[in-house]
């Protein structure tokens, strides 16, 4: 208040609102849990400052929150309860508190969800023929984490080597486990076991691998069928076979040795037509090319004759 001592007396009176950014209350605050599977969980997060902050919880990695029923990303308010937790819940949570004054701040608390081995197999039966690769997986779920192993169906347990390669993968709570047999033989063919176990409990399940025949390495291909015959005609240097060559169709085509030159045979033409090349004698090489110039157009004045 500033006062002016007049007559009569005259003052003014002001405020001063300070500010505080938030601050999250450490001993007010849960820390990080370890929980069993289908318990009730109850996380708190306390804050102070000035304006009170304003405080809401969410999963440090995104993904979204079952919560009573409902699939929410946020949670407003200081409590956040969970009804019968599942594996799915476990996670990283945070803890927000803002109040319009910079900087608003934040706390992680890790929540842990124990639960003993549960196991699955895509294929409990496997088949391959002798000298294949083949491979058996088995997909298991715990927390903490499972000692899992292969065994035989004689109790041995499989360790890698030679002939098996064995391979495990983990995925937050989940291990895939792969069991390679290399160059599968006889004794091979049987029942095998992947067990895991971790503090909470033990259980296994079995995969089977029979044999199936080898595939067929050989293919038969028919050959194609062709009619074969001998012909003989007089050449220039006595009787000859003539050569053959059958084409896709099966009909066969008849070349003379003694003629290699490449033609054409004319087309048929009406009675009395003849080839220009017929009638330019000069331009055959052999009588046996004019005989075929001009038999198409001979053939059919023969037969009108025989048939007066």
């Amino acid at each position: 208040m500033c006062q002016v001592n007049t007559d009569p007396m005259r003052y003014r009176q002001g405020y001063v609102q300070v500010v505080v950014p938030p601050s999250i209350i450490d001993k007010d605050t849960s820390t990080d849990m370890v929980v069993r599977e289908a318990t009730n969980v109850t996380l708190t997060c306390k804050a102070k400052g000035y304006p009170a902050p304003y405080v809401m919880w969410r999963r440090a990695d995104g993904k979204s929150i079952n919560y009573d029923g409902k699939i929410v990303n946020v949670i407003d308010g200081e409590v956040l309860h969970i009804v019968k937790i599942s594996r799915l819940h476990m996670g990283k949570y945070l803890c927000i508190a803002s109040n319009g004054v910079p900087p608003s701040v934040s706390k992680s608390v890790t929540l842990n969800v124990h639960f003993p081995p549960m196991l699955s197999i895509p294929n409990q039966l496997e088949a391959a023929y002798i000298g294949q690769d083949v491979t058996l997986e088995c997909h298991i779920e715990a927390f903490p984490t499972a000692i899992n192993y292969w065994t035989t169906e004689n109790g041995d347990m499989i360790v890698s080597g030679d002939k098996y390669v064995t391979v495990f993968s983990d995925n937050d709570y989940t291990k895939y486990m792969l069991l390679k047999i290399r160059n599968v033989s006889p004794k091979d063919f049987g029942s095998y076991k992947c067990v895991a176990q971790n503090s909470l409990g033990a259980t296994d399940g079995v995969i089977k691998l029979d044999e199936i025949p080898a595939p067929s390495t050989t293919s038969t291909t028919q050959s194609p069928y062709y009619v074969t015959s001998l012909m003989k005609k007089n050449g220039k240097n006595g009787n000859k076979k003539l050569r053959q060559r059958p084409n896709d169709y099966e009909v066969e085509e008849w070349r003379d040795p003694d003629y290699d030159n490449e033609y054409e045979p004319p087309s048929m033409m009406p009675p009395g037509d003849l080839p220009a090349d017929a009638l330019n004698l000069g331009a055959a090489r052999e009588p046996r090319l004019l005989l075929h110039l001009l038999l198409p157009s001979l053939l059919p004045l023969l037969l009108n004759a025989i048939r007066r």
